[in-house]
Formats: C-alpha cells, sequence, structure tokens
C-alpha cells in the first residue's frame, strides 16, 4: 500500500502545483487588464487564451457589477479552496497509507 500512499502524495503535489501556477496566471491577466497591452504579443495572447474560459464561465453567474471584473476573484477563491480541500485531502489519505 506504500506504493498508492506515494503516487498519491506525487499527484496531491502536482495539483498543488499546477494550482499555484494557474492562479498566479489569473493574478497577471488581472494586473494586466489594468494596462492596455499589446494584443498580439504572444505573452499577451497566451494568458488570455488561458484564463478566458474559465473566467468566461464564472462571469455568466455573476451579477453586473458595475464594469468592475469581479470574476478573478472568484477564481482565485475556487482555487484556493480546492488547495484547501482537495489536496490537504490527497495528502492526509497519502500520509495513511504510507
Amino acid at each position: 500500500m506504500f506504493v498508492f500512499g506515494n503516487l498519491l502524495y506525487a499527484l496531491a503535489n502536482v495539483v498543488n502545483i499546477l494550482l499555484n501556477i494557474y492562479m498566479w496566471i489569473i493574478i497577471i491577466r488581472a494586473l494586466l487588464s489594468w494596462v492596455s497591452p499589446d494584443p498580439y504579443n504572444p505573452i499577451i495572447r497566451f494568458l488570455y487564451q488561458a484564463t478566458e474560459p474559465v473566467l468566461y464561465k464564472v462571469r455568466q453567474y455573476l451579477p453586473y457589477t458595475g464594469g468592475i471584473d469581479i470574476s478573478p476573484i472568484v477564481v482565485i477563491l475556487v482555487i484556493i479552496f480546492l488547495q484547501s480541500f482537495v489536496v490537504n485531502s490527497l495528502f492526509q489519505i497519502a500520509m495513511r497509507l504510507r
């Protein structure tokens, strides 16, 4: 069973790292929305392509707030919840199986 415990531990680490990376991508995207970046820049295009599907889904469920986009805040809160619940649960299950 220790092999399965190590697998879960590694999976929890990978999920935690991916959630952290995505959270930073969301933060960078939100900060760039305050300025007018070049839309043809490959980095800007990547940021928009990586975040727009998730932010668009969240915007559909949020009420209109007068031009202020709070969808990045909601996504960051969901990421923090996933890190606290899913990743910590995987870590605890992995520790019990070791």
